[in-house]
């Protein structure tokens, strides 16, 4: 039987079809256009998921979706989302009505943290952490191949773990929230905060490859934000872990001071270090160095 998958984010929507031995047949991304509303990503969704369908005409198939988020276990309805028009959406049964058919749904978070203990960077050990860092920052955890998700939903999620109790309001209605510093969209208001100026991520990462002054004194600061976030997890979980986010790699490669940094708090705390499976997307600039 093949499998359809469809990963649900604040920028896009990607849909992936799998055959029964797991092989990939096609994949496929949308933007997400989370700016019109709940009603568009619904039917975003829709039109992904027929495509998925009609790629393999019709035949019998599985289908799960993650999202950004949790369905709360007193509600059901969709919580603490950063894609804010979600929240408080029944969305899973809306999902089946409109699509006809049963959905398994789920953090997209412990899915990735799922499929690495599986498959990828924490295969074969007991406890694994998995770090998403994108329009927001998330995480799951798997312990003996069993996602924890904890009686409101919510365990991992250290995207919220405050870091600076003075710092910017979080949607979540705390102030320095790790997601307020290292996501995708957090940094972007933190450079315009700096700087006076809107820049979106990828063109911060591209005056940072250049050696840009003002990009590698905010990329320091993001590093320096990243390595004392992740730190504080290896506290709380403690030796065998499992991490893998390009921004990892950002941090190790791209500035040794920093580096050197947080890998002594690392082998503080944990006798081995993460592995990633991801590589960099903000190779080495050697313009960018201290």
């Amino acid at each position: 039987m093949f499998r359809i998958g469809i990963d649900l984010g604040g920028t896009k929507i990607e849909g992936i079809v799998l055959d029964a031995k797991g092989k990939e047949l096609f994949r496929k991304r949308v933007e997400t256009q989370q700016e019109k509303g709940y009603a568009h990503i619904l039917n975003r969704i829709k039109g992904l998921y027929d495509e998925l369908v009609a790629g393999i005409q019709g035949a019998p198939h599985t289908f799960g979706i993650g999202t950004p988020g949790a369905v709360s276990p007193r509600t059901g309805f969709l919580k603490n989302s950063n894609t804010l028009c979600m929240n408080g959406q029944p969305l899973k049964p809306e999902l089946e009505r409109i699509l006809g058919r049963k959905v398994e749904m789920q953090n997209d978070a412990n899915c990735f943290a799922m499929a690495e203990a599986l498959f990828g960077a924490g295969k074969g050990r007991k406890l694994v952490f998995g770090v998403i860092m994108g329009t927001g920052c998330g995480g799951g955890i798997v312990h003996k191949g069993e996602v924890i998700t904890g009686p409101q939903g919510i365990a991992g999620e250290w995207g919220h773990m405050s870091i600076a109790p003075d710092g910017p309001l979080c949607y979540c209605g705390q102030r320095g929230c790790v997601e307020t510093y290292i996501s995708g969209g957090g940094l972007e208001a933190r450079y315009a905060e700096q700087f006076g100026k809107k820049k979106p991520f990828k063109e911060i990462a591209k005056d940072y490859y250049a050696g840009d002054a003002k990009a590698v004194e905010f990329m320091k600061i993001f590093f320096s934000h990243f390595g004392r976030s992740l730190a504080n997890l290896i506290d709380v979980l403690d030796r065998t872990w499992s991490s893998s986010a390009a921004a990892f790699q950002i941090l190790m490669r791209s500035t040794p001071k920093a580096s050197r940094q947080w890998r002594n708090m690392f082998s503080a705390t944990a006798s081995k270090r993460p592995s990633s499976n991801i590589s960099s997307a903000i190779p080495p600039a050697s313009s960018a160095r201290p």
